[in-house]
């Protein structure tokens, strides 16, 4: 306890005895208040010689003027220097007293002042994320204790003049100041050791010119009362070193386990370099590695170590460990705390019982660790996999609303402190795609623009570049749609040249990627060969989703001080349009088209959800490295990444529709569950004029032919006969258009393109191989047809009675067996069997009945369609709607197109299954009976790799002659397993 008396101070030591600080001392703190004061007169005295000295200069150097003249022109520079002068003091001594009012006394800088804990809650403020709590580690170290290379460190890297100067540096200010008012350039530096300490152990970390000069007056003052050696025990006790640690001794003893004096160097280095940016240091240990290196590197150049025990000390890991108590979502909340740091410093984040909220929307927070629990672990196992990361973002206002930093936050094994959303550099792989594209809609290109996927050499400038697609096929023209949701590599590239590899990164940059400015990509840029943070790449396909508008992430909503006092509020801002709205529609439109997407991955997966539209795309880097999934629908963006933490590949085959595509759709359909179903905007009409943006790649002409005789169709063609057939000529759209230009002239000489010649030998070859494997195919080069279809009358039509099952009957049974009776003049060729919209058989042999077991349709209402056609395609066609009640089918594997008979010579022998619910199967195990002998044929556990989407499997070893019945037995990933269908086959 401290009272003041008349003339002086009573204070309780530790022991409990009195003592008493002199008058003599106060009346040295009162005198040090004068010496303030007196600073103005100083300088205006200063003022005035130099006054008087530049007036009896100018009259001196002005001859030509009389001897009256100089002396009135003399008289006005001293008056009105006269009158600066007092102005300047009345300023002067009106600032520093104004200033020093609200200094607090030097003499008290230890004095320990009760702490609060800053709460963070998520956005409701019902949730409460974190406490930073108000128990501050304090343990007192004596300066005869510090060890010298702590000092040495410091001062190498914070103030190497600290035993010269007097509390500040003006030279070093000045700098700065230059700086700041004739540059853009921050200096950093300026700040000496006692200033630090004034900043981090006095004042805030507010930062404005009246801050500083407070800063700079009580440096200054401290540099009076102490020695070089007190100051330097006070700052090794007083700065904060993170979390609640305040004092060197007290870091050292949490983050090492040990006393400051045990540590070694490269550990002292690390807490040296520590104060500048504790939470930020802390979250991310790449950035404390550097940082310690940078304090190595300091003492080394200052003389204090070798350069071996430099380069020894670099050479070993941060051993620092950090330490959390009842965190939730961490990751999000150390984001949140690196964010109020650089807001309010250390010392008022850790001491002044701040209450923020936060955008973290803890619904869809528990659903991202749901889906990492649930869906996560086993995908990430299955892929020899070990880390991952989520961030999910409101694209309307950039608000976090969920983030997963790494698949374990307290798994050292993979650095699960370190943040992959906010922090972490990887591949996006085919994921930038979208990127690229947009650029090139923006440009001028459209969805049906054609470029052909063939192999191609883009080596213009002679470094070979080949790049090849996933599958290592080639699909020759595809529309730009196709290309981007087949995911293709060669054309990607192509689009990439027309929208210009430069160009390209400034597009990116204009969504807001901060991290690809440096790197020299070329056209590997679209293949995702720059790396980007997950936070940027979510947040550029925001912009999408936002219809253009860009809005910065945001993590904080409001701060207020321990009296409710709002510090900082959120305010809605309109965002940045960065796209116009006619070119989002569009790249939501071709992200969200499943159905293009079919050719290369099927439809209804990962990419799609229930009953809801969302605009997707997934990633994966060489040799499955990284595996990426964003995705968007009008109010919800989120993205994941998968991979391992030391970038070793993942299991061959397990990407981003494998790893990360799957965690995403567990976020997605649970974070938006219950909420408005919202659509994209309708894109725009294809306004293009030029054939080779509309579809035809600058082809002849777009006929209507009849699919079966390739004759021209008339009005008389069953319609479902009809194709439209596209006959183009054989060049790239770089013979129809200028790339900068494409909705401009076309090109009077296409081959002053550097890519045109490379690109036409690519498609000429690619026509001449074509030719000779499928001398059948839609798109032709040949000279379209000149017959006209004349093969189609009413008297044709096929007739139908449908006998079973009747309109309205319930059906019992899975297995469908129709009674049918069908006719037709020209002869029945072909009955085809339709359930919903699903086609289920084609009969060509009289009875035409179609048996069919029903295996996955779900009990309830359906219709079956029945559709008669004879030769040349007239057809009748009737629908019956129908009841199915029976029970619901388990996933299960079904022999596809299985031999009756194998002869012994056939083998080893490729066997097919067809499959239902195949991502519920966790092991199929096939057995062949014999002779009342049974034997393991094959266990399948692998079902990454399909072959038109059917499981194979090899009967390797040569069976006895004979009949064989070869069972399944399925075993789910819930634990159950029941008999799967079984074949009987004949060797011979």
């Amino acid at each position: 306890m401290t009272k003041r008396r008349r003339y002086g101070y009573t204070k309780k030591t530790k022991g409990g005895a009195k003592k008493t600080r002199s008058r003599g001392k106060l009346l040295r703190t009162e005198a040090w208040w004068i010496s303030v004061l007196l600073a103005p007169i100083k300088v205006t005295w200063w003022a005035l010689v130099m006054l008087w000295t530049f007036s009896v200069w100018v009259r001196k150097k002005i001859p030509h003027m009389s001897s009256g003249t100089k002396e009135e022109v003399r008289q006005k520079i001293i008056w009105g220097g006269l009158g600066g002068a007092v102005l300047l003091f009345i300023f002067g001594t009106i600032t520093v007293a104004w200033v020093s009012k609200d200094l607090p006394d030097p003499d008290r800088l230890t004095d320990r002042k009760v702490a609060q804990s800053t709460k963070i809650y998520d956005h409701t403020g019902e949730h409460l994320l974190y406490e930073i709590f108000t128990d501050q580690r304090r343990t007192v170290i004596e300066y005869e204790d510090i060890p010298e290379q702590l000092i040495n460190a410091v001062i190498a890297t914070e103030d190497t003049k600290f035993y010269e100067h007097k509390g500040i540096r003006p030279l070093s200010i000045l700098r700065a100041v230059v700086f700041g008012v004739f540059t853009t350039k921050r200096i950093s530096g300026t700040s000496t050791l006692t200033q630090q300490l004034v900043k981090n152990a006095i004042l805030t970390n507010e930062r404005s010119i009246l801050r500083k000069i407070k800063e700079a007056i009580l440096s200054i003052r401290l540099e009076q009362k102490y020695t070089k050696k007190q100051i330097l025990k006070i700052y090794f006790n007083e700065i904060p070193y993170g979390s609640t640690n305040y004092g060197v001794e007290a870091a050292s003893l949490n983050y090492f386990g040990k006393s400051t004096n045990e540590l070694n160097l490269q550990e002292l280095a690390t807490l040296a370099g520590l104060p500048k940016a504790p939470s930020r240091y802390l979250k991310n240990k790449d950035a404390l590695k550097e940082r310690r290196d940078f304090v190595l590197r300091r003492m080394h150049d200052e003389g204090y170590i070798t350069k071996e025990e430099k380069e020894s000390a670099q050479a070993e890991e941060v051993t620092l460990e950090q330490r959390f108590d009842n965190i939730r979502a961490p990751h999000f909340v150390l984001h949140v705390k690196e964010q109020l740091v650089e807001m309010f410093g250390e010392n008022m984040v850790n001491t002044e019982g701040l209450n923020v909220l936060t955008t973290l929307d803890w619904e869809k927070q528990e659903a991202a660790e749901k889906a990492f629990e649930e869906v996560g672990q086993e995908k990430l196992t299955n892929a020899e996999a070990n880390n991952a990361s989520l961030v999910a973002l409101n694209p309307t206002n950039g608000h976090i609303v969920s983030m997963v930093g790494s698949a374990d936050f307290f798994n050292e094994e993979i650095d699960g402190q370190f943040n992959v959303a906010t922090q972490g550099l990887r591949q996006p792989g085919s994921s930038f795609k979208p990127i690229v594209y947009t650029a090139a809609f923006e440009k001028g290109y459209t969805p049906s623009t054609v470029l052909f996927d063939v192999v191609t050499n883009f080596a213009a400038s002679g470094k070979d570049y080949k790049p090849l697609n996933y599958n290592l096929k080639e699909l020759g023209p595809v529309s730009m749609r196709q290309a981007l949701q087949g995911s293709l590599n060669i054309p990607a590239v192509k689009a990439l040249y027309l929208v210009g590899a430069k160009k390209g990164v400034d597009f990116a940059e204009r969504l807001g990627y901060s991290t690809l400015s440096e790197g020299s990509f070329g056209l590997s840029l679209v293949l995702g060969g720059g790396e980007v943070k997950l936070l940027e790449h979510v947040s550029a396909y925001g912009v999408f989703a936002n219809e253009g508008v860009r809005h910065e992430a945001v993590s904080i909503v409001q701060v207020e001080d321990r009296s409710g006092d709002v510090l900082y509020k959120w305010k809605q801002k309109r965002g940045e349009r960065v796209l116009d709205k006619k070119i989002t529609a569009t790249i939501s439109n071709v992200l969200s088209d499943d159905s293009a997407r079919a050719f290369a991955f099927g439809t209804g997966g990962v990419l799609t959800l229930p009953g809801r539209p969302v605009a997707a795309k997934t990633g994966t880097t060489n040799a499955y490295v990284d595996a990426w999934t964003v995705g968007y629908t009008p109010d919800l963006v989120a993205g994941v990444w998968a991979g391992n933490t030391d970038n070793t590949p993942m299991k061959r085959g397990y990407g981003g529709s494998k790893v990360a595509g799957p965690i995403w759709k567990a976020f997605m359909t649970e974070a938006l569950k219950g909420s408005p179903v919202k659509g994209f905007p309708n894109p725009p009409e294809n306004d293009a004029k030029k054939p080779a943006l509309l579809g035809s790649a600058g082809g002849n002409i777009t006929l209507s032919i009849n699919n079966t005789s390739g004759r021209r169709a008339t009005s008389s063609t069953p319609e479902h006969l009809i194709v439209q057939r596209t006959y183009i000529q054989p060049h790239s759209i770089l013979h129809y258009v200028k790339k900068d230009n494409p909705r401009g002239p076309s090109p009077k000489n296409p081959s002053d393109d550097p890519q045109y010649t490379i690109w036409e030998t690519a498609i000429q070859d690619w026509i001449t191989r074509k030719k000779e494997e499928e001398p059948d195919w839609d798109i032709s080069f040949e000279e379209p047809p000149t017959e006209i279809d004349d093969e189609y009358s009413m008297e044709l039509q096929p007739t139908l009675e449908l006998v079973y099952p009747i309109k309205g009957e319930t059906i019992f049974s899975r297995q469908i067996d129709t009674d049918v009776r069908v006719g037709a003049p020209r002869g029945v060729a072909k009955v085809s069997y339709k359930i919903d919209d699903a086609w289920v058989g084609v009969v060509r042999e009289h009875p035409f009945n179609l048996n069919y077991y029903a295996k996955g349709l779900t009990p309830g209402e359906h219709t079956l369609v029945v559709l008669v056609e004879d030769d040349v395609g007239n057809r009748l066609e009737e629908r019956v709607p129908f009841t199915l009640m029976a029970d619901i089918e388990k996933p299960s594997v079904y022999w596809a197109d299985a031999p009756k008979t194998i002869s012994q010579n056939k083998f080893p022998r490729t066997l097919f299954f067809d499959h239902y619910e195949l991502d519920k199967i966790k092991q199929v195990t096939v057995t062949g009976k014999h002779n009342g002998n049974t034997e393991v044929i094959k266990i399948i556990e692998d079902f990454s790799d399909l072959f038109n989407n059917q499981i194979s499997f090899q009967w390797k070893n040569t069976p006895e002659k004979g009949e064989w019945l070869l069972e399944t037995e399925i075993k789910l990933d819930d634990g159950g397993k029941h008999s799967g269908p079984s074949i009987k086959v004949s060797i011979n």
